[in-house]
Parts: structure tokens; sequence; C-alpha cells
């Protein structure tokens, strides 16, 4: 922990002394190496049991265990000296479950604010791959054969799905709903690009440069607002993600 600046250092003996912590990790950009100046702090605090977060309510703004739901469970939003640093809580037991229905290429998808495509269950799977342990012992996540295998189908279900609403709403002249249902099908197209190359992604700030489909952000940028012409715009937004012309869809 040499390189963490001391603030953060003294929170990382915090969340690893309290009660049932298992492993205290760095996650975000700065595991990966691609922070910047503005770049915070992510700690993530594995635990079993039950928490008690009192020790960090002094410094910041404390959101305890299931108040951001069964995948992002809860937090603490603190300033530490002059570092901004975002604790998220990961109770092992959940990470566990997930990861075995991962491994049996099993998965589900949670509605998650900034989250256009909703967040998928093997997201903390992801995490125990792409975080930098700090205190403790998490286990390897290597990305399952059986989740390549079965989901990219189900994100290209979800893709034209999307699409399909995107007509809808276009036929209607709602350019809102039509860009928006056309947005979240670029990121569950994008997905499963990522899930057949067997490549884990954490969340959808680098989704689509990722997938390879930045060429789709021109087309956002020239979204037309007569019905008709939205409708065209929504096939063309389908031919670029290289959906079937003609696809069957089991939905009508």
């Amino acid at each position: 922990m040499n390189d963490l600046p001391q603030p953060v250092a003294e929170i990382v003996d915090v969340l690893a002394a309290m009660p049932g912590a298992v492993a205290v990790v760095l996650g975000g950009s700065r595991a990966l190496g691609s922070n910047d100046a503005a770049s915070d702090w992510d700690l993530g605090l594995y635990y079993r049991g039950t928490v008690n977060l009192t020790a960090l309510a002094a410094r910041g703004t404390v959101f305890p265990p299931g108040s951001w739901g069964r995948i992002m469970n809860g937090g603490a939003w603190l300033r530490c000296g002059g570092e901004k640093v975002d604790v998220i809580l990961r109770d092992l037991d959940v990470v566990e479950h997930w990861t075995r229905r991962a491994e049996n290429g099993e998965f589900e998808r949670d509605a998650l604010l900034g989250y256009l495509a909703g967040i998928p269950t093997y997201s903390l799977t992801a995490e125990l791959a792409s975080c930098r342990v700090l205190r403790g012992d998490i286990p390897a996540a290597p990305f399952p054969p059986k989740l390549v295998a079965s989901a990219p189908p189900t994100w290209c279900f979800c893709r034209s799905f999307s699409l399909d609403y995107a007509r809808m709403h276009a036929r209607r002249g709602n350019l809102a709903g039509a860009t928006g249902q056309a947005a979240a099908a670029v990121m569950e197209e994008a997905h499963a690009i990522l899930c057949e190359r067997g490549q884990w992604v954490c969340n959808e700030k680098r989704l689509i440069e990722t997938a390879g489909l930045v060429g789709l952000h021109a087309r956002f940028a020239q979204v037309p607002t007569e019905s008709a012409s939205l409708v065209q715009w929504v096939d063309l937004v389908a031919e670029q993600l290289g959906v079937p012309k003609g696809e069957i869809t089991p939905w009508k």
C-alpha cells in the first residue's frame, strides 16, 4: 500500500479492522491504471455476515448494506484529507452465489441508476477479476466458458427487443423514447460482444469503446425529429450494430 496517499491508507486500515471484513480492495480506474487527476479512490470492502459502518460516519455519507440494491449493496462517500474516497460494500456470500451462477452460464439483470442496459449479476465476478487486493484474500475470477456461450444470445435478444421498442417510439414521434431505447440497444450489443470475447467489464463507462462501437457516436449526433425519418434512423442503428435484416422476433 506504499503508493496510497496517507489518508486513503488510513481508511484501508479502518475497513480491514471492521468485524466481518474479509478483504479490502482497490477498484475502478486506479486499479486498472486508467485514472487521471480527477479520479477518486474506489475501495471495496468484502465482508461476511454483518458489518458496522459507524467508524465511517464521521468522514462522510454512509449507506448501509442493502440500500443500493442486491448487487451494488451499499457503501460510503467520504472525504479523507484532500482525497475523495468511495467505499463499496460487497457481501462475499452474495458475490460467491452469483459467481457460481456465472460459472454455470447464468445471470440476471437489475435496474440500477446510471445504467442504460441494467447491471448484470456477473458484474460482481468481474470486480473480483479487475480489483487490486490491499488486505485479505478473495477468489480468482476467470471468465467462465459457459458464460461465453450463453450470455451473447441473451444480450442480443435484449438488443433486438430494445430496437423494436425504439421503432415503436419513432413511429409515434417520441424522440426521447426512440433514442433512449436505441442507446440501450448499443449497450446491450456491446455486452454481447465482450461476453463473446470472454472479457470482463464492470460498468458501462467505457463499454462502447471497449466493444469497438465508437462509430455509433456519429449516428447519435444526427438524430432526425420527423417520425418517418426517425424510424429509418433506428434501422440504420440496427444495421450498424450488425442486426440481421428481417430478423424474426419471438415476442411478436
